[in-house]
C-alpha cells in the first residue's frame, strides 16, 4: 500500500519536483497546500501518512503549525523539510513534536526513505537532523531542570543559541570575545549535561528560556 503523503510548500516549482521524486516510488502525493491553515484543512480531510512541511512559509511560520497539524490528523507524521540547516528551527521542531527533519539538499533516495520510513512508523531517519538527536536525548530526558543553575550571562548565551547565532554573533551582540563566549557554551553543555548546541537550544526552549 503506498504511503500517503500531503506536500505543504508555498513554491509551486518544489511541490511540483516533489512530484517527480516519488513516482514509481511507492509515496503517493494524496494533496497540496501551500500554508499553514490551509494544510490543517487538508490533513482533516484527506488523510494522510506523512505531511511534509517547509519550514518556512510566507503566509505565516509552518513550525507553529507542527502541533495543529498532529491534532487534526493524529496518526499523521510530520517530517520537516528545509533549506535551513539551523539548530533553533531543529529544537523548535522537536518541541513541536515533528517526526523528522530533512534538509533540502538530501538525496532522493534519503528523501524517500525518509517520507517511507516515517509513514510506517520507523524512527527518525539516518539521513534527518533528527536522528543524533532523538538517539541522545533518549538517553536525558532534557525536560527536567534538575535544579540547574546558569549564570546570568550564561542564560544570555544560551539564549542566542536558540536564536541559531554563531559564537562570532553572540560575541557581537554581547561585546565579549568569542573566546569568552565558548567557554560559556561549554559551561551551559557541561552544566547541563547535554552534547551539543542544537540540544541545548530544545533545552531551552523547553524551559521557557529561550
Amino acid at each position: 500500500m503506498a504511503v500517503k503523503v500531503l506536500v505543504v510548500d508555498d513554491h509551486d516549482i518544489i511541490k511540483h519536483g516533489l512530484q517527480s521524486v516519488f513516482k514509481d516510488s511507492g509515496i503517493r502525493v494524496c494533496g497540496e497546500a501551500s500554508s499553514a491553515d490551509e494544510a490543517v484543512r487538508q490533513a482533516k480531510k484527506l488523510k494522510p501518512d506523512v505531511i511534509l512541511l517547509d519550514v518556512l512559509l510566507e503566509a505565516g511560520d509552518s513550525l507553529d503549525a507542527v502541533k495543529r497539524l498532529r491534532s487534526a490528523a493524529p496518526d499523521a507524521k510530520v517530517v520537516m523539510l528545509s533549506a535551513f540547516d539551523n539548530p533553533t528551527y531543529v529544537a523548535r521542531a522537536v518541541s513541536a513534536g515533528a517526526h523528522d527533519y530533512l534538509l533540502k539538499t538530501a538525496t532522493r533516495t534519503e528523501l524517500i526513505a525518509a517520507v517511507t520510513g516515517a509513514g510506517t512508523g520507523a524512527p527518525p531517519s539516518r539521513s534527518g537532523e533528527l536522528k543524533r538527536m532523538a538517539t541522545s536525548m533518549a538517553k536525558r530526558d532534557p525536560s527536567i531542570g534538575g535544579g540547574i543553575s546558569l549564570t546570568p550571562r550564561e542564560t544570555q548565551v544560551l539564549r542566542q543559541i536558540a536564536m541559531g547565532l554563531s559564537n562570532q554573533e553572540i560575541a557581537d551582540s554581547l561585546e565579549i570575545s568569542v573566546e569568552t563566549v565558548k567557554e560559556h557554551v561549554q559551561s551551559v553543555l557541561r552544566k547541563t549535561s547535554l552534547h551539543d548546541r542544537t540540544q541545548a537550544a530544545v533545552w531551552a526552549l523547553r524551559q521557557g528560556i529561550a
